[in-house]
């Protein structure tokens, strides 16, 4: 299964792709007027949106697309710190990648690499039918 990024969530709140491996998924996306709540700080909708595509993404790299899929099963997330603009960055690594579950940690960072959201992630692996 090929991804497509046009006219889906990625597209809608200028998510962008920054390292995709195996091991590890890093994504950015601006902090503004998608992505903020009505007094002006992060979404924590939007980091959480950040986070599971970081995982999801990392997850279908360890995973054959043509007879699997992964899917968003759980997830968790604590909003260490809020922000107002500039850019927030995803790094998602797993700490487990098993034949039906994964489950990644993932790191929300500001440009000072300081931490706005900490979050973990557990991926369904189904079998395509």
């Amino acid at each position: 299964m090929e991804l497509h990024y046009d006219n889906t969530i990625f597209e809608a709140l200028d998510i962008r792709i920054v390292q995709l491996k195996k091991d590890q998924v890093q994504l950015t996306m601006p902090v503004g007027p998608r992505t903020v709540q009505p007094m002006g700080l992060l979404h924590g909708g939007a980091s959480v949106v950040l986070a599971e595509s970081a995982a999801s993404l990392g997850a279908h790299l360890n995973i054959d697309p043509q007879t699997q899929v992964a899917v968003g099963l759980e997830i968790n997330a604590n909003h260490v710190r809020s922000k107002r603009d500039g850019w927030i960055t995803s790094i998602a690594t797993p700490y487990h990648v098993g034949k039906t579950t994964m489950i990644w940690e993932i790191r929300i960072v500001d440009e000072a690499e300081k931490l706005i959201c900490i979050s973990r992630c557990t991926i369904a692996i189904k079998d395509i039918s």
